[in-house]
This record gives C-alpha cells, structure tokens and sequence, in this order.
C-alpha cells in the first residue's frame, strides 16, 4: 500500500502559498519553501490588489488562474507538435496527389476566398457599406427588378441628365413598392427576383439597379453654388441632375432611370412617322378623290384658325369698352388663353375682369386648401373638398360700388357672394334686390408643383 506524501512545506511545518497566489517575493528561490511572514505579504499584496480591482479576494485569484490559463494557450507550440503537424500535412498532400507547397497554397487559396466570402456578406448585410460599380453587362435581377420598378406608380418626375430627359423617382417610393403585395405576386411569376424581408433587403434590391447601371441617384445641380449670394427663388421647371458618388438608398433621395425598357412602343411611332413623311412626299402620286378631300379638309382648318383669331380679337374689344363702361370690364370665354385643356378653355362662358390682388388671395388660399389636405392625408384624416370650386368653371363675384363721400375711407366695398347666370347653369342670388354679375374665374390656372 502505497504512503501517500505529505504537501509540501508539511515535514518543514511551514504552510504553502494559497492558489493563485502569484510569484513569490524577490530573493527566494524556485524550491525554496516561503516563510509565514513571507506568506502574509503575499496574501497582503493579493488582498490589496483585488480591492483595487473591486473584487474580492477569491475572484481576483480565479482571474490570475483564467490569465495563466490563457497565456498558456496562446505560446508558441513546441517542437513536438510542429513535426505532428508537418507530418499530417504531407500525409493530406500526398492524399490529394500534391507536393506539400502545392497543398500550402491551396489551403492559402482557400483560406483567402472564404475571407472574402465574409466580408462580402458583412457588406450586403450593412446597408451603409457601399460596393464599387464595375462595367459590364447588366445583371438579370437587376433588370428584373428594373422592370417592376418600371410598371408600378412610382410617381416619376422629369429631369434633365447629360442633357437628354430621363425619369426620376424617390427612393421611399421604391422602398414601398418592393415592400408591397404585387412584388411578391411577380417574384412568384419570376423567381430571380431576390426576396424582400426586411428593410435592409429592400435596400439591398434597390442596388441591384446602380451596380448594373440601370439606375443611379442623383442629386440637382445648383448652378449658383460657389456664389455669395442668397438663396435664390425656386424657378419652376426641370430638374438639371448629376450623379452622386455614394449610391446609398435612404428615403429622401432621387434615382433617375438608365433602363428604359422595351423600345418597341419608340420604333412603333418611328414607323409611323416614317409612313406619314412617305405619304406626303408621294401626295401628287395620291387618287384625285383623296387629294380633293385633303383639299378641303385644310380649307376647312383654315376657317377654324380665322374664327378663333376673330373671337380673340372680338372679345378683347369687348373687354375694352366694358372696362370703361361698366368696370372692372367683361370678358368673353375668359380661360381661352390660359393653361388649361381644350374643352376647359370655353368655361366659363363669360365673366367679370379679375385683378391682380384678387388672384393672389385666391391663389394663397388654394395653396393653404392643399396644404391642409396634404397634411390631413399624412394623419390618416379626410377632408371634405369645396364642391362649390370647380376647375376652370367656377365664378367669383363682382366687387360692389365703392363707398359713397359720407362714409370713412377706412371702410373697404363690399364682396357679394358668387353667383351666376343662366348662361352658366346655376342660379343667381339675390342680395337687397339686386342680382350681381358674376367675375372672371382663373382657378384653372396650372400652380407651381411643390417639392416633396
């Protein structure tokens, strides 16, 4: 029966260091047993170490182990276990029917590609990270997705891009859109389009558009910038654009379409127009029938143009003596000249001059009208609109007399309410036995479009 061995420092009677205890004090050596007064000091330093840290005594001995243990680890292996592994890798060298540099490299190779493969998929996962655009062929999601962008409302704006006209939309717009039920029911009909869960796929579909160059953002040029001057006034028309270098895909900003889809419809009308310029070409070749009733047709285009121009001038001649006679002045089909449809510029029949104060209180209410919808659709609320106003129909009063001598200058006329006459189809409204005439309506005028 084997005697089992005393601890060390038992035969000497001293205690051995506690576990964890750290390297003895300076001048002992390795198989040297500690003295108590040496031990305490240690224990001394231990305990003052562990309240620096704010622990106690056996967490801050457990971390010292954890920290050994780790160090441990981390040493460089020995000889031994170097030659284990050069023989198991001559042995899967040999396995594969490669030299060992040739199986290093492989293995290097390999090691390499995966490292890409996960930077890749960081990259596709973090919508901020952005991916060079190479040239080349579009890719076949990318079109696909093109596509579908193509047929859904994306209320698409206008702009000007190295000075040809393009189409433009907002990315929220598109965002919704490969959000929405009709996406999934066409990526039923075509799997390769890649599937939407989340926002950060969504956004990740969108780029498919600029990385095969179908779609790229752009931001509007500003051709005062640089300048000191102040902001000026937002001129109405098309936007003049530039592409943006980070083609990031948040909600306020602009793509502008690359892909323009099937041509057929543009060789279509180039067909047509081609068949329209043969035709008159050969027009002296055409059967006598067909040149006469050509013949009369223009003559019959050319009466119309004579009596517009007769009307124009009739009704400005109108509008002169009215104006003197009975002021503010009458005019005959007043949207005639206004921007407004063909059938909307015989409506009104007539109506009274409207001045320039008049139609900037009509205009700033219309605009607070569509602000106050606007703002009533972003909270989920519906306003009612005023049937009473009707584009390019509706009337407007004629301002009453102006106050006699005896009242006060203070005192403005008085505005009766909108009526209208027969010729109109509504009915007058009396007011202290008088019937007033009805005013010039330009309601049907085309405002500036507001920015998003």
């Amino acid at each position: 029966m084997a005697q089992q061995q005393p601890p060390p420092g038992a035969q000497s009677g001293r205690p051995s260091p506690p576990p964890g205890a750290g390297p003895f004090p300076p001048g002992m050596q390795p198989g040297q047993q500690p003295t108590p007064e040496q031990i305490r000091a240690v224990q001394a330093r231990i305990a003052a170490e562990a309240e620096k840290a704010g622990m106690t005594v056996p967490q801050f001995i457990e971390r010292q182990k954890a920290l050994a243990m780790q160090q441990q680890q981390g040493q460089q292996p020995s000889p031994e276990q170097v030659r284990q592994m050069q023989a198991q890798i001559a042995a899967e060298a040999e396995k594969a029917g490669l030299t060992v540099p040739q199986y290093v490299e492989r293995l290097k190779a390999q090691a390499m590609q995966q490292q890409q493969m996960r930077q890749q998929q960081q990259q596709g996962a973090q919508p901020g990270k952005q991916v060079p655009i190479a040239p080349g062929p579009p890719k076949p999601e990318g079109i696909a997705v093109a596509k579908f962008l193509r047929s859904q409302d994306l209320k698409l704006r206008t702009c000007i891009f190295n000075d040809q006209r393009k189409d433009m939309f907002k990315v929220k717009r598109a965002i919704r859109a490969l959000h929405s039920p009709a996406y999934e029911k066409a990526r039923k009909k075509n799997p390769i389009l890649p599937e939407v869960k989340d926002r950060v796929t969504a956004e990740n579909t969108l780029k498919t558009l600029p990385l095969s160059m179908l779609a790229l953002r752009v931001s509007k040029v500003d051709p005062h910038q640089g300048h000191n001057h102040g902001k000026k006034k937002r001129v109405k028309g098309l936007w003049t654009v530039k592409v943006e270098p980070q083609q990031e895909a948040r909600d306020d900003y602009y793509y502008v379409f690359l892909y323009e889809g099937p041509q057929w419809k543009n060789k279509l009308y180039a067909a047509g127009a081609l068949g329209v310029i043969l035709a008159v070409v050969f027009f002296p070749l055409w059967p006598y029938h067909l040149r006469l009733g050509v013949w009369y047709l223009s003559m019959g285009l050319l009466g119309l143009l004579g009596l517009f121009f007769a009307m124009a001038i009739f009704r400005l001649i109108l509008f002169l003596v009215t104006m003197f006679v009975t002021p503010p002045g009458f005019w005959l089909y007043p949207n005639l000249f206004e921007d407004v449809g063909f059938f909307d510029s015989f409506k009104p029949l007539w109506a009274w001059h409207e001045d320039e104060a008049a139609v900037k209180q009509r205009k700033k209410e219309e605009r607070q009208k569509k602000k106050a919808r606007r703002e009533a659709k972003a909270n989920g609320t519906f306003v009612k609109k005023d049937k009473s106003k009707q584009p390019a129909a509706a009337t407007t009063e004629k301002p009453a007399d102006p106050p006699s001598s005896s009242s006060s200058a203070s005192e403005e006329p008085e505005i009766s309410k909108p009526v209208t006459s027969s010729a109109t189809g509504a009915e007058p409204i009396p007011k202290d036995g008088n019937v007033q005439a009805q005013q010039r309506n330009l309601a049907a005028r085309v405002e500036e479009t507001e920015d998003e």
